[in-house]
């Protein structure tokens, strides 16, 4: 129970180090939160800051679900955990790096929408996974041309894939299925919480569309 109240915490932290903040106001002079659509996200990033800041952000935040997902192996092979307990670890990793993400303690709760960072949870967890979920976001975004449909589209997919595609995840198995689904619907449940701005505008047919001509 320590070692996954540890993980939680740090995996936190972790998710609580806000790059596009950090970046467009190194590189740019300003705070991301406050242009665009203020989303602390590679996508608004992108949009106000330059394609060279995006792509920085986005593999810095990628990472952050990496490095918590290591973290939290690295306890369970340091405690000895049986493979319940590594599959309890990584899932706590995985939630709370993208809670710190979304709700980052450092830079006043104001963050970003948490995809990017479960991405990067995913493909360590279930490498299958990740790059199933990233592919299909993908193709959702190049079909759709909204960064959102794609995320979304993606969250929902997960936990289904968990339902058939255990054997590959990096602990627990097959015997920790259930465990992992759940988890899936929590990752899901997050990512289209902080996308319910994007949903609403989907609907009325006025969210924004990316403009691969640019």
């Amino acid at each position: 129970m320590i070692s996954i109240v540890l993980v939680a915490l740090v995996a936190y932290l972790i998710g609580s180090i806000s790059f596009s903040v950090i970046f467009t106001k190194k590189f740019k002079g300003f705070d991301v939160r406050e242009k665009g659509s203020k989303n602390a996200g590679s996508t608004n990033v992108l949009r106000t800051a330059g394609a060279k800041v995006a792509a920085i952000t986005l593999i810095c935040d990628i990472l952050k679900g990496v490095v918590a997902v290591l973290f939290a192996l690295l306890i369970g092979l340091m405690t000895k955990a049986d493979e319940g307990t590594k599959a309890y670890l990584v899932e706590a990793a995985g939630i709370f790096v993208v809670m710190g993400h979304t709700f980052p303690a450092f830079f006043g709760f104001r963050g970003g929408k948490g995809v990017a960072t479960s991405l990067g949870v995913l493909l360590i967890i279930n490498w299958k996974i990740g790059l199933t979920c990233l592919v299909f976001a993908l193709v959702c975004m190049a079909l759709s041309r909204m960064v959102s449909l794609g995320s979304i589209a993606a969250a929902v997919l997960f936990p289904v894939l968990c339902l058939f595609m255990s054997e590959t995840f990096i602990s627990g198995g097959e015997s920790a299925k259930f465990s992992y689904v759940i988890f899936g619907i929590i990752m899901a449940v997050i990512v289209i919480f902080n996308h319910r701005a994007n949903i609403k505008r989907i609907m009325n047919g006025s969210e924004n569309k990316l403009s691969f001509k640019k």
